[in-house]
Parts: C-alpha cells; sequence; structure tokens
C-alpha cells in the first residue's frame, strides 16, 4: 500500500520539494542535508502496515508492553542506532547520531525528539477488522499507527544519517492512557538519551473520524490539563421513611452535581474555560435505607496554569462549604493529573509549514480552539519547545456519519496514511536540526 501522496493532487510539488537537499549558505561551510521523499516512504510503506496491523492485533495496556516492545525492536533490527529500554516500564529510546554533527550557538551538537505512544485501551475491538484484537484490548485511540509512523521516520532518516547536523531522539511511549508514561521516561531521561538535552520535540496523534491524510495543529494551549476530585460527602444513615431523624448524604451529594456546573459558570471566564464533570456517583446499598456516606469523582479540565490554580484552590472548598451548609462533612482529595499541552509558538508554525510545504495548504490546518482532552506529552512540552498536532487517518471510503472517534470500540483508523505518517515525522526531525545548526 502506497503513500497517500502518490495519488493527491500536490504529489509532484512535494516530490519535487522533498528530493531537494535543504542547504544553508549562512554558515561558512554550506550544510546540505538530504531528507527523504515521497518515493522513499512508498518503498517502505507495506512494511508498515504489515507492522501496524500486527501492532494492533495484538494490543497491550499499561506500562509493560512486552509483545508490543518486541515488534518494535525487531522492526528496528540492524539499524545504525543506540537503543535502550526502560527500566521501570517497557519503553525503547532511540538515539539516531547524525554524520555531519554540527555545534550551534550555545556549543553543543542539536538533538531534536519524536514520540510515539504504543499502549492500547481496555476495549472489546467491533471493528470488523481482519487484524482485529481479540483480548478484549484494543488499540482504540490509535497508538499502533503512532508507534508505526516513528519506526518509519526512524528507518527514512537513517538512509540519510550521514548528511544529519545533529542527532534525532526516538520516544517509544507505554502508558499514556492514564499512566503517565511520559513523565517516567522523562524521570528515565529521554530528554537528554543524546547528550545535551533535545533543543525541540514533536508529536503526532492520529484521529479515526477526521478526514484522511489532513494535520492539524495551533499556537499557544491545544490540550487541555486534566484534574481529579474525589469528594467522600459524610451524614448520618436511617431508614427512608424517616429522612429527618438522618443527614442524606445522597440528596446533598446531588446538589453537588449541580452546584459545580452552576458556580463554573459564573465564576471562570468563558475564553479560560473549565470543564467539569462528575463522573462517578456512588451510594447507598438498598432502596428504603438513606447511607452513611456517598462518593463522588469529579473530573477537572482546564487550559491554563491560572485555571489549573484556581480550580484546585476554589473548588474544594465550594464543597466543604456547600456540604456543611446542609449540616454534613467532606473528605475532599484533589489531585492535579497532567498539566496542559502548550505548544511552542514558533514550533507549532514550523509544523504546520512543514506538512503544508510536503502536502499542501489545504492539508494543513490551524484549529480553532484547544481540544478538552488531555494527553501526556504536555510533560515533555513543559520542559521543551515544541508542538503537537492531530493527523486524520478515517478510512476514506468511510461515510462522515459512520465515523467514530478515538477510544470507541468501532473507532477504524486507516492505515493507508501511514507513510505520509512516517516522512512527515521525518522532516520535522531533519528540517528542524538544519535550522539549529545555523542558529
Amino acid at each position: 500500500m502506497g503513500s497517500l501522496l502518490e495519488t493527491d493532487t500536490t504529489s509532484e510539488l512535494a516530490s519535487m520539494d522533498t528530493a531537494k537537499t535543504l542547504t544553508s549558505s549562512d554558515s561558512p561551510e554550506a550544510l546540505e542535508i538530504r531528507l527523504p521523499t515521497v518515493e522513499d516512504a512508498a518503498d517502505i510503506a507495506d512494511g508498515l502496515v504489515t507492522l501496524r496491523r500486527a501492532l494492533h492485533e495484538n494490543a497491550e495496556i499499561g506500562l509493560d508492553l512486552p509483545a508490543t516492545q518486541r515488534l518494535v525492536l525487531d522492526a528496528i533490527e540492524g539499524l545504525d542506532v543506540e537503543v535502550a529500554k526502560g527500566n521501570s516500564l517497557s519503553s525503547i529510546v532511540v538515539v539516531l547520531r547524525g554524520g555531519q554533527r554540527t555545534k550551534d550557538s550555545t556549543g553543543v551538537v542539536p538533538a531534536v525528539l519524536l514520540r510515539g505512544d504504543m499502549d492500547g485501551l481496555q476495549v472489546q475491538e467491533a471493528t470488523g477488522f481482519d487484524f482485529a484484537a481479540t483480548s478484549g484490548r484494543m488499540h482504540a485511540c490509535g497508538h499502533d499507527l503512532h508507534t508505526t509512523g516513528l519506526v518509519g521516520a526512524l528507518k527514512l532518516l537513517h538512509r540519510d544519517r550521514d548528511s544529519l547536523p545533529g542527532d534525532v531522539v526516538f520516544m517509544f511511549q507505554p502508558g499514556e492512557e492514564g499512566y503517565d508514561g511520559a513523565g517516567k521516561m522523562i524521570d528515565e531521561g529521554v530528554l537528554d538519551a543524546a547528550g545535551p538535552r533535545v533543543k525541540a520535540a514533536f508529536g503526532i496523534h492520529v484521529s479515526a473520524d477526521q478526514d484522511l491524510g489532513v494535520a492539524y495543529c495551533r499556537r499557544g494551549s491545544y490540550m487541555a490539563a486534566a484534574s481529579q476530585m474525589s469528594i467522600t460527602v459524610r451524614g448520618k444513615g436511617t431508614h427512608a421513611s424517616r429522612p429527618a431523624t438522618g443527614k442524606d448524604p445522597i440528596q446533598v451529594g446531588a446538589m453537588l452535581v449541580g452546584q459545580l456546573q452552576e458556580y463554573v459558570t459564573r465564576r471562570f471566564d468563558i475564553f479560560d474555560p473549565l470543564v467539569i464533570t462528575v463522573g462517578q456517583f456512588n451510594g447507598g446499598t438498598a432502596p428504603n435505607v438513606i447511607p452513611d456516606f456517598a462518593e463522588l469523582v469529579v473530573s477537572v479540565r482546564t487550559f491554563s496554569d491560572e485555571a489549573t490554580s484556581r480550580a484546585e484552590a476554589e473548588l474544594p472548598q465550594l464543597v466543604s462549604e456547600l456540604v456543611a451548609a446542609h449540616g454534613l462533612e467532606a473528605e475532599i482529595e484533589y489531585k492535579r493529573l497532567l498539566p496542559a499541552t502548550i505548544n511552542d509558538d514558533a514550533e507549532a508554525d514550523f509544523f504546520l509549514e512543514t506538512f503544508a510545504d510536503l502536502f499542501g495548504p489545504e492539508r494543513a490546518v490551524v484549529r480553532p480552539n484547544p481540544l478538552p482532552g488531555s494527553e501526556d506529552f504536555s510533560r515533555v512540552l513543559e520542559q521543551v519547545p515544541g508542538a503537537y498536532g492531530h493527523f486524520g487517518v478515517a478510512l476514506p471510503n468511510l461515510p462522515v456519519e459512520e465515523r467514530e472517534a478515538n477510544h470507541s470500540p468501532r473507532a477504524r483508523h486507516s492505515d493507508e496514511g501511514l507513510a505520509d505518517h512516517a516522512l512527515f515525522l521525518a522532516h520535522l526531525a531533519g528540517r528542524r536540526l538544519g535550522s539549529l545548526a545555523q542558529e
């Protein structure tokens, strides 16, 4: 299966552009960097499809992904790279050394990081694919494509490594789905794997319900911070027919559900929003019993550090005071889970400009608003300038009304965009190294 560019109307232009060497005359000795072409990507497309389907069929969850790790290691075996496996998780860090390693203005050889997450979800697959997983675990979020695209970028850049003026770090990450795998990889040194800290970092997330081959990015806030508030409302149990002799935690909990939403709409700016959802509400054991306690778990999403800090300070206080006003007590635990994913302005521009140059400007879209989902690549972007964006991989012949979003058991991600995915990642790293080497 070939690259989208083989049939896209911009393929001729893209092929001409990518076939050129990138030359800079700003330095005393001009660098000539050869980057992969559309034809190079097409050469490895069939192998990428095979790898993606093997990963999909063997989906694993969490931080321990032994089968996934083995598939990746087998796919890159024989390449002239440095490979390290994680200690506390089954991560893989690969460093590709450039053949024209050139010190930048800070006196170090620059390095750029590319990331692909590898874990699936506890979902029973219902896609109907002949390579569907049958284990009750599914790549419903498309991480099988992320992993494959990163392998493809590594193979493409490996061909042209002699011309690269710096190093590329490939971050194969487990545990994105709620395990903070990115944070754990940072703790184990992924950002410094090449020696000096990487100067820029990029990641791509695929979308099963977005048009095939279209990329999205934006400056600044891109995805939300995630926090969680766990509430135990403690009252006094009694017979359901005599509520006045007890203190009903279910009634007070139900009041909290509405009051939290009302507070948000009146206290937080709609242009720096707070998205709050009571996702769990548990209490009681029988219809004729008022219980001693009820439990609520609240998801909180924010898009700025200011809103994140305000939510952490104000929401527990609000809950405590509302519960106390009814004569009950509240035990509250508030946890920040992930920071907001904040794109560097210049790197976000570079992300879309690179995609537009490769595939045509009509396929590079500035997303008007941030997304309320969360992403642990935010850990990387807290420490390194970079950009994160999305790439549409809807099945090309599937009607729009039949597309289902990531995390659905029927989320069907096309592998027809894998060659473009790999080519784009390779160019993000190669072009950024070229500019860093001249700074």
